[in-house]
């Protein structure tokens, strides 16, 4: 399922990798795409929400409701 998370503190192709990592640690088979202009996170991917969300905020980044 595509989930589109609005995440503050992306700002260069580093910050993209590090949250597109984190993200394939907890399901390496998700499609992660970053888009640092939108501030956006879209992932493909089976896993809960939430557990989305906690993983790229253990990267130091915000995620907004």
């Amino acid at each position: 399922m595509e989930q589109i998370f609005e995440v503050e503190g992306m700002s260069c192709p580093h910050c993209a990798k590090a949250v597109t990592k984190a993200v394939k640690q907890m399901d390496a088979e998700a499609q992660v795409q970053v888009d640092l202009d939108k501030k956006q996170v879209v992932v493909e991917s089976k896993q809960p929400r939430e557990a989305i969300a906690q993983a790229i905020a253990e990267e130091g980044y915000t995620v907004a409701a």
